[in-house]
């Protein structure tokens, strides 16, 4: 029979070559499994003469657990969502779980690929910067399935969540600003259904009007680069252009110093101060010297994880609403105080 038609080997295959039985077989290949040393060593020599690999779908029969957790995420034009997708992904991985990944349109409504996710054996479920309805939060919470939910927050009480601390990044930058002597703020908020641009807009805007420098002007650039290149043209040709601009995040902030910089040339940090949020690697590239609120990605993830095992542990954990806080980092796009 040539190699392209044999049928794949099984682990009873491998307890007949060893000598063993087949349970001692599948004991040999789950982590805590009662085998003997020499048992063991008999069934990984004879699986890898017979180039057995183990199933984890067969596996998930027996033990009834898949050890999969899906993560849906909004695509990966935002660098800042492949960082957070690969630590995330990491830390999934050294605890034992497999990750099936489903992608959004961006952060639109999440209710069609979660029909898709419910679909699969998924353990639990990371939401990272999506939302979540209350039909499908009411229905996780029916089956059993946690999910929590990763750079967002919703009003759902059965669902955890794990953020920075958005409003307090608002808050810090209009400091910066303010001690910077700027007089005409601007806001580029991202998407209106995003409670992370919601809550950043917030602590920027209450902290100028608490220190009685009114609120700033607003404009949409919806998180992405064009759409905040032409956000930005519409700011600078206003009859009283802003001298210090505030992006709810660092995509938007680089589409703004491409218009700044690339196409009026104006100085950044000089003629106008420009500030992101998120801190992506492309942010201190000496190219854009973006000062930006740094969050922190590795202790979001690890809050996100442990949340989530509690949850998987005990079934009746409480809801946790985690805020952590980041950190300004100044650099050559926002002038100094």
């Amino acid at each position: 029979m040539s190699e392209r038609t044999q049928r794949p080997v099984t682990s009873y295959d491998v307890a007949k070559h060893a000598g063993v039985s087949q349970s001692a077989v599948s004991r040999a290949y789950t982590a805590g499994g009662k085998v003997s040393d020499a048992t063991r060593k008999k069934i990984l020599q004879a699986a890898e003469e017979l180039g057995y690999r183990p199933s984890f779908v067969a596996r998930s029969l027996i033990t009834r657990r898949s050890n999969q957790i899906g993560i849906v995420v909004p695509g990966l034009v935002n660098p800042f969502y492949a960082e957070l997708l690969d630590r995330l992904t990491q830390v999934c991985k050294a605890t034992g779980y497999q990750v099936l990944l489903f992608s959004t349109f961006r952060d639109d409504d999440t209710d069609p690929v979660l029909e898709e996710v419910l679909r699969h054996r998924v353990e639990a479920l990371f939401l990272v910067s999506a939302s979540l309805s209350s039909r499908f939060a009411q229905e996780c919470a029916r089956s059993g399935l946690p999910v929590v939910l990763l750079n967002r927050k919703n009003e759902a009480q059965s669902v955890s969540s794990v953020t920075s601390d958005n409003v307090a990044g608002g808050e810090k930058i209009a400091d910066f600003l303010l001690a910077g002597g700027h007089q005409r703020m601007a806001f580029m908020a991202g998407r209106e259904s995003s409670s992370t641009s919601r809550d950043r807009e917030l602590g920027f805007t209450e902290r100028l009007k608490a220190l009685g420098a009114g609120e700033p002007l607003r404009i949409q650039g919806n998180y992405t680069l064009p759409e905040a290149m032409t956000a930005t043209r519409t700011l600078l040709d206003s009859p009283v252009p802003p001298d210090a601009l505030f992006c709810a995040n660092d995509i938007m902030a680089i589409g703004a110093l491409n218009v700044v910089a690339g196409e009026r040339g104006m100085t950044p940090g000089k003629d106008i101060s420009i500030v992101g949020f998120d801190n992506i690697a492309m942010a201190a590239w000496p190219l854009f010297g973006l000062t930006t609120y740094e969050q922190p990605v590795e202790e979001m993830v690890a809050a996100a994880m442990e949340i989530l095992q509690d949850n998987l542990a005990h079934a009746q954990t409480p809801v946790s609403k985690r805020i952590l806080g980041g950190r300004l980092l100044v650099r050559t796009s926002a002038r100094l105080p």
